[in-house]
């Protein structure tokens, strides 16, 4: 049985604490140096931080003397599918047992926002981080007070503050050139709602990664843009099929208009990817592992925002603020969907 850090993923302080057979608080105390802690239990977690290769963040512990210690976290995700694991990309960073943070959903209510605002600064918080539910910029918080705040995934209007997003272009571009390494050359883009700014910017990095390999765009030579959903996936899939018979490739602007697309593709009587790679965004494991085939993706690395966010507010709080926006790269996870290197037109 291999060990949590034999794989790529990042090895966490949760790791080592599971690794060792403590608790998380524990594991913490024991690697900063602090807290009651048995020698023979401190040795434990060193040896299992040193055998899955983990390196203690002491992000949190250079904080200043006089902080209380706790930082608040504003989302307007009802569902937690973004700022969940921004926030454990966040918490991560932190630092467990160093920096506290108070998640609150303001679901998307301006007043409700205000609300948890006032309330976070009666506790005398360090700072913010503001987790938007897209990417399209929003206006900055309105605050009565000098606290520094991070926007995070929706970045803010004000090129002032400071904003961590991901850089969905790149990941437009990352997915085209993967389908030209695959051998692809005829790629059409399903996108999504051009309303907002990750459809936008998607179908942005998928013209540059095209005019880079010197391709058209397929079918029809511009995106379809829709709605989000499986249903427009579908919809979407015949349109292209049927006018472009020989596209050769699908990206789609997330997975769910992927697996929609999939669905019409093998319905069609072609195969996916033996006729026609498919690949989606978001890298949402409830529907990627569980396709058929198994859907390639572009994972948005929101752990990796989370980890950044705390990077930027920490610092902030000690007097050296980045402001600007800051982005993140995605990772390509490929997957059968566009799993065939032996294809070509």
């Amino acid at each position: 049985m291999s060990s949590p850090g034999s794989g790529s993923r990042r090895v966490t302080l949760a790791d080592v604490a599971a690794f060792a057979g403590v608790s998380l608080a524990t594991a913490s105390k024991a690697l900063n140096g602090r807290g009651d802690v048995r020698d023979a239990t401190r040795e434990r977690v060193r040896v299992a931080a040193e055998r899955l290769g983990f390196e203690f963040n002491t992000l949190a512990q250079g904080l200043s003397a006089g902080r209380s210690g706790t930082v608040g976290m504003l989302t307007s995700d009802l569902v937690g599918r973004f700022s969940l694991p921004i926030l454990m990309g966040a918490e991560d960073a932190f630092g467990a047992g160093q920096l506290s943070v108070f998640l609150c959903d303001a679901r998307g209510d301006s007043i409700r926002e205000q609300h948890h605002i006032r309330a976070l600064l009666r506790r005398q918080i360090d700072g913010f981080i503001v987790v938007g539910n897209s990417t399209d910029p929003r206006p900055p918080l309105s605050l009565d007070a000098e606290v520094p705040v991070v926007y995070a995934y929706a970045p803010s209007t004000s090129d002032e503050d400071i904003s961590v997003a991901v850089d969905d272009v790149a990941a437009g571009r990352r997915a085209v050139e993967h389908l030209v390494q695959m051998g692809r050359r005829r790629i059409a883009h399903i996108g999504g709602d051009s309303a907002f700014a990750a459809a936008r910017d998607r179908a942005a990095g998928v013209t540059v990664g095209l005019e880079e390999a010197s391709l058209p765009l397929g079918a029809g030579g511009r995106p379809h843009y829709g709605s989000w959903s499986e249903s427009w996936g579908r919809t979407a899939a015949r349109v292209v099929l049927e006018l472009d018979p020989d596209v050769d490739s699908l990206v789609c602007a997330n997975d769910q208009i992927a697996r929609g697309a999939m669905e019409v593709v093998q319905q069609s009587g072609r195969g996916v990817p033996d006729d026609i790679a498919v690949i989606g965004f978001d890298n949402w494991e409830v529907l990627t592992a569980d396709s058929a085939p198994p859907l390639t993706s572009l994972d948005l690395n929101l752990e990796g925002l989370g980890q950044r966010a705390a990077q930027l507010l920490v610092a902030a709080i000690e007097g050296a603020p980045s402001p600007g926006r800051h982005t993140v790269e995605p990772r390509l996870v490929v997957r059968e969907s566009t799993g065939l290197t032996s294809h070509r037109r």
